[in-house]
């Protein structure tokens, strides 16, 4: 079996997923790099090997002979790039949220489904164990039908992974509850099966607008600043010079299946995990802790507060990044490039994560005045519901 030549466009800090899929002589091959920053090049070819064609303008990607490309890039970048590579016929990984807005997400299906070229994009969590075994037992009928979706994301290290640094500024992102919510978003849908059609939301900058230390940080990645010692949050220091999206935000949504939900996000709270509650006709389940040593707990039974659940599903978390998921997520992707077919992540359900999201923005920076979101066009869904093909 040949490796298949793969390229990136983005040498950040999620370019770990390029290396676990540079594989020489087991699949895969890295053979092109692309990055405006040069050290980051410079880092190349010692990071994927002499082979690696360097380059920091991704349109010199498009007729070097790629198998795929990882666009792992600023969210604000994954439009144009995406749609670049899909027209010229190359499949692409494209890092969650796929486009900042509803009409750039749009935009990029629409470009695959003309020129037919596989598009993927990174939604990891519907591979963390956490998230399986939770979509799992509601599929066994562990809750009975769904009708609520909870969930509270705690972002402790919020400071240090999006106010340092381009998260910081909406120009780049629309908000939070678009960039990080996506990936909760989409779980939500997940497990209740349904995609939102109505959403309201209210929050604001409630803490890291009060920090006056502010600095371009060009050239640095998060990892040179992330710190455990960076607490409490208002000591934060050397934040992006422009702060202007929500560290709060609370969002409610109204599904197409007549499920409720709500979302809240946090980004300076002391713990950092993810709490999920689902309500069915016959129970509720609920996630203690979403990596090694996680629980999911199902009670069925009525009574007042009792800790003790009825049903305790214990999670094992494989080796890997994002709790064992990064490296699922590869080699999916990987084996849809050679095999085609259905995949557990989807771009139309990526897309509708962006559209909660970005209505759910809107809503919050109106007052919290109640937003409709239209659902993808049905030619549309209906080529990705088929593969794609």
């Amino acid at each position: 079996m040949n490796d298949i030549r793969l390229g990136v466009v983005g040498l950040g800090a999620r370019s770990d997923l390029v290396e676990l899929a540079h594989r020489p002589g087991e699949g895969s091959l890295v053979v092109a790099a692309c990055d405006r920053d040069p050290r980051a090049l410079a880092g190349a070819q010692e990071r994927f090997g002499s082979q690696v064609r360097i380059t920091a303008d991704h349109r010199e990607l498009l007729d070097a002979g790629l198998d795929g490309v990882f666009v792992l890039t600023p969210d604000h970048t994954h439009e144009q790039i995406g749609v670049d590579l899909l027209t010229a016929g190359i499949p692409v990984f494209l890092d969650k949220p796929m486009a900042i807005t509803t009409e750039g997400c749009d935009r990029l299906l629409e470009a695959a489904r003309a020129h037919r070229t596989p598009l993927y994009v990174g939604h990891n969590m519907r591979h963390m164990p956490v998230v399986v075994a939770m979509r799992e037992l509601i599929a066994d009928g562990a809750v009975g039908e769904v009708k609520a979706v909870w969930c509270r994301h705690f972002v402790g290290n919020g400071g240090d992974w999006y106010f340092k640094d381009w998260h910081a500024d909406r120009r780049n992102t629309t908000g939070l509850l678009l960039q990080k919510g996506a990936h909760d978003l989409d779980v939500i849908h997940w497990l209740a099966d349904g995609y939102t059609r109505r959403v309201n939301a209210m929050g604001g900058l409630t803490l890291y607008g009060d920090i006056s230390s502010r600095r371009d940080r060009s050239g640095e990645l998060m990892t040179d600043w992330l710190s455990d010692e960076n607490w409490p949050p208002l000591s934060q220091t050397g934040l992006n010079p422009v702060v202007d999206v929500e560290d709060l935000s609370m969002m409610q949504m109204q599904l197409d299946n007549g499920v409720f939900a709500s979302y809240q996000q946090c980004h300076y709270t002391p713990d950092n995990w993810r709490n999920y509650t689902v309500i069915g006709t016959e129970g509720r389940l609920e996630n203690f802790g979403d990596g090694e040593g996680s629980e999911v707990r199902v009670w069925n039974r009525r009574s007042t507060y009792r800790d003790k659940a009825d049903v305790v599903v214990r999670v094992h978390t494989p080796p890997g990044s994002h709790a064992g998921a990064d490296p699922v997520l590869v080699a999916e992707f990987l084996r849809f490039i050679r095999e085609g077919g259905a995949t557990v992540t989807s771009p139309v359900a990526a897309r509708e994560a962006v559209a909660a999201g970005y209505a759910a923005t809107m809503s919050l920076r109106n007052g919290g005045e109640p937003m409709d979101v239209a659902p993808v066009d049905p030619a549309v869904a209906a080529y990705f519901a088929h593969g794609q093909g």
